[in-house]
């Protein structure tokens, strides 16, 4: 029922986007249109501040709706310092009707019309627009970061990344803006899921899965980058056990997942740091072996943790991920616990 509701609220505001788009003075030579979302590209905009939305051009009428940074608007028509809009126009953009909404709460809100003020609002068509719009999210970013961080500043980056890489996508930073965009959101949702109790859980299935939408679009849209690299990453978060329970079946799993991780970017941004983990996690299976006292399994993990970190030392020399490793790897032949106490 919630998806068949969520359909027709779409269907009826892309219906009202045309309608816009239809009636609107620009001439049918000068507009591109979006196919994604049925309406013109050209009247297409977002915000980088907070914006009223009043019934007429002038700030003593009533207000209607109030449009953040990132979230889209329909540019209708100019007056003056006043632009009138059609606002909150933002639109599912998965064609998987099983998604999970954008982040936020732009799905819940109905599309207002309405006045705007002529400052804060860049389109596609703007000089310099990629670079507006990604220098704010990353300033939003930044905020988000902090202490006491503003309400809504990490969603607002998360939108205007995305605004970034969308409005942009010939740009230099169009990539970037894309994977900063999904990783924002990822961020967000992995330390919320992280909250709940079923965080603990040793196995992942038994836990809400992270959103990854974003970051397999990544990985589409820009194969053999960086940024496909750090994606896919990010990703094998919903793949990791909760709480390892002091069993060894976990850490000897998540080895498997980031050193085949490495092996399918060997030369990737994460791939030190992904053997690293799987170093640390041999590290750990000694540890839990031993007090099992299963002296058999515990020498093959070690065998399998000093050769990840020679592995490392050859291709990742100056690296503190490789020196890391090192160090469990010692750490471990001097017999001391990598996991749990290590006092004698």
């Amino acid at each position: 029922m919630f998806m068949r509701e969520r359909h027709l609220r779409r269907s009826a505001c892309c219906a009202a986007l045309l309608a816009v788009a239809c009636f609107s003075s620009t001439s049918p030579a000068q507009k591109k249109k979006d196919n994604r979302s049925g309406y013109d590209r050209s009247a297409r905009a977002t915000l980088l501040h907070e914006a009223i939305v009043y019934v007429a051009a002038d700030p003593e009428s009533q207000r209607v709706s109030l449009v953040t940074p990132g979230h889209e608007v329909v540019i209708v028509d100019h007056s003056g310092p006043w632009v009138k809009v059609f606002a909150n126009t933002d639109v599912e953009e998965d064609p998987d009707e099983d998604s999970k909404p954008i982040f936020g709460d732009e799905d819940n809100v109905t599309p207002a019309s309405g006045w705007i003020r002529d400052k804060g609002v860049v389109t596609p068509t703007t000089p310099g627009g990629d670079a507006i719009l990604f220098g704010a999210a990353a300033n939003l970013e930044e905020l988000a970061s902090q202490p006491h961080a503003p309400k809504g500043a990490a969603g607002a980056a998360h939108m205007l990344y995305r605004r970034a890489a969308d409005y942009f996508p010939d740009s230099p930073l169009a990539a970037e803006a894309a994977w900063r965009s999904a990783d924002v959101r990822w961020q967000i949702e992995r330390l919320d899921t992280r909250s709940l109790p079923s965080a603990k859980e040793q196995e992942a299935y038994l836990r809400p899965q992270i959103y990854d939408t974003d970051m397999k679009r990544i990985i589409k849209a820009y194969p053999g980058s960086k940024y496909a690299a750090q994606a896919a990453f990010e990703m094998l978060d919903n793949k990791l056990c909760g709480d390892w329970q002091g069993l060894p079946k976990c850490p000897e799993m998540e080895t498997g997942l980031y050193e085949k991780y490495a092996q399918q970017f060997p030369d990737g941004p994460k791939t030190a740091e992904a053997l690293y983990n799987a170093a640390y996690r041999q590290g750990v299976v000694v540890t839990m072996y031993t007090v099992e006292e299963n002296k058999k399994k515990a020498d093959a993990a070690n065998a399998h943790l000093q050769s990840i970190a020679q592995q490392m030392k050859a291709k990742f020399p100056q690296s503190d991920y490789s020196a890391r490793a090192a160090s469990i790897a010692y750490r471990v032949q001097q017999g001391i616990p990598i996991y749990g106490t290590d006092r004698d």
